[in-house]
C-alpha cells in the first residue's frame, strides 16, 4: 500500500519547512521530504519582521548586525548605520534544521530522499518518486505537492510551464573562522566591485564566531572562487581558517505562474522569489512557504484548483513592486564601476540610509515623510545626469 499523505512537501529549507510546519498546525498529514547534508550558500540575514512573523528564538541568532558598510571600486566605504534595531544573523545549518524539527514537533513525518518524479495513481493522486538515502525507491501518494526544492527545481521544471526559462545568478560563499581580533562582527560588507562581480556584488557578513565571505555573477567564465579569495584578501580574510565551501544557482525574478492547475504549487527559490539586487531570500522563501501552505489548505478543503494560484497573487500584492523597483536598481547600478561609484555615494544620503533600513526590515516600501522622498528623487537624478561627483 502506498502511503497516501494531505500534503507532500518537497525540500526542507526555509520554504518547505515552513510550508510543512503550517499545514501541520492545521491538521493536515504532511510528509517533508528532503535531501541530506545540502546547505545553501547564503549570508544569513533574516530581519525583524521575520523575526516577528516566524517566532524565531534569539538562541538561534548567531550576530545581530547594527550597520552595514558599503564598500565602493575605489575602496572607498560608506556606513550605513541602523537607527534603531538590529538585523538578525543565522548559520543555515543550524537554522534551517530547527525549522525542520519545529514542523515535526507539530505533527509532519520527516523523510530523507532525493526527489525524482511525480506520477498518478488510478484515482489521480499525485505520486511522489523519490530515492531514499540507502538508494531504495520510494513512493508516496499526496493530494496536494508543494515544490520547495530550491532554484532549478525539480518538481517546477516537471509539473510548471515556463519554469525552466528563469534566469539564474550563481552564488558561491565561503565559511570561515571570524578573527579574534579586528573583525566587527556587528557589521554586513557589501562591496560593489566589478572585479569581484560584474553584475551582482561580494559580501562579508557576520555570524558570531565564524563569517560568510562570497560572491555571484551571471557572468559565464567569471570565476567566484578566484573573486572570493580576492575578497577575502582585501578584508583582511585571506589567513582565516577555512570551515566550508558552498555554491547554487539563485533565480532573478519570480516566476509567472506558481501552479500546474490542478495540485501541485511551488514556493521560495523553486518560485523564482530572490530579491533582486540584494539577492535575499530568507524572508521571501518563509513568507512563500506561508502563502502556498494557506493555498494547499484552502484546496484540500474545497477541492477547487483555482485556489492554488491565490499564493502567487498575494505575494506580488504584497512584494511585487519591491522586485521591480530592486530588479531595476541592479540593472542601471551594478552595470559599471563608474556607476557602482555613484550608487555607494548615494547611499550616504541620511535619507537614503533611513528609507532603506525601514523598508528592509519591515519587508514594505515605507510611506512616510514624502518630503524626504522628494529629496532622495531629485538627488538620484542629480547622480543620473552626472551633475554631482560621485
Amino acid at each position: 500500500m502506498t502511503d497516501i499523505y494531505d500534503a507532500v512537501v518537497v525540500g526542507g529549507g526555509p520554504c518547505g519547512a515552513t510550508a510543512a510546519n503550517h499545514l501541520a498546525r492545521a491538521g493536515r498529514s504532511v510528509l517533508l521530504l528532503d535531501r541530506a547534508g545540502r546547505i545553501k550558500p547564503c549570508g544569513g540575514a533574516i530581519p525583524p519582521r521575520l523575526i516577528q512573523d516566524f517566532g524565531i528564538p534569539d538562541d538561534l541568532l548567531a550576530a545581530r548586525v547594527t550597520s552595514a558598510r558599503m564598500i565602493a571600486p575605489s575602496a572607498r566605504a560608506v556606513d550605513m548605520p541602523i537607527e534603531s534595531g538590529f538585523v538578525g544573523m543565522v548559520d543555515r545549518a543550524v537554522f534551517d534544521e530547527w525549522l525542520r524539527e519545529r514542523a515535526a514537533a507539530n505533527g509532519a513525518v520527516r523523510r530523507t530522499g532525493q526527489f525524482e518524479a511525480i506520477g498518478r495513481d488510478a484515482a489521480g493522486n499525485a505520486l511522489v518518486r523519490f530515492r531514499s538515502a540507502d538508494g531504495s525507491q520510494d513512493t508516496v501518494a499526496a493530494r496536494v505537492v508543494i515544490g520547495a526544492d530550491g532554484a532549478k527545481s525539480k518538481v517546477a521544471a516537471q509539473c510548471i510551464p515556463g519554469a525552466r526559462d528563469i534566469p539564474h545568478v550563481f552564488a558561491y560563499h565561503e565559511i570561515v573562522r571570524a578573527p579574534a581580533a579586528g573583525f566587527d562582527g556587528t557589521r554586513c560588507d557589501v562591496y560593489y566591485q566589478g572585479r569581484l562581480s560584474p553584475d551582482f556584488y561580494g559580501w562579508v557578513f557576520p555570524h558570531g564566531e565564524t563569517a560568510s565571505v562570497g560572491s555571484g555573477s551571471m557572468q559565464k567564465g567569471f570565476s567566484l572562487r578566484q573573486s572570493v579569495t580576492n575578497l577575502r584578501q582585501a578584508a583582511g580574510l585571506a589567513d582565516a581558517d577555512t570551515i566550508r565551501r558552498e555554491g547554487a544557482p539563485i533565480p532573478l525574478h519570480p516566476m509567472r505562474r506558481w501552479d500546474d492547475g490542478r495540485d501541485v504549487i511551488v514556493a521560495g527559490d523553486a518560485a523564482g522569489v530572490v530579491a533582486p539586487a540584494s539577492g535575499e531570500g530568507i524572508y521571501y522563501a518563509m513568507e512563500g512557504g506561508r502563502l502556498a501552505a494557506g493555498a494547499a489548505d484552502a484546496f484540500l478543503a474545497s477541492g477547487n484548483p483555482g485556489v492554488l494560484r491565490s499564493a502567487r497573487r498575494q505575494f506580488m500584492r504584497a512584494h511585487g513592486r519591491v522586485f521591480w523597483i530592486l530588479r531595476m536598481m541592479q540593472w542601471f547600478w551594478y552595470s559599471s564601476d563608474k556607476r557602482r561609484e555613484r550608487f555607494v555615494s548615494i547611499c550616504q544620503d541620511a535619507d537614503v540610509q533611513r528609507l532603506t533600513w525601514d523598508s528592509y526590515m519591515n519587508k514594505r516600501l515605507t510611506r512616510k515623510n514624502p518630503a524626504a522622498h522628494a529629496r532622495i528623487f531629485f538627488k538620484d537624478l542629480a547622480h543620473l545626469l552626472g551633475l554631482v561627483s560621485a
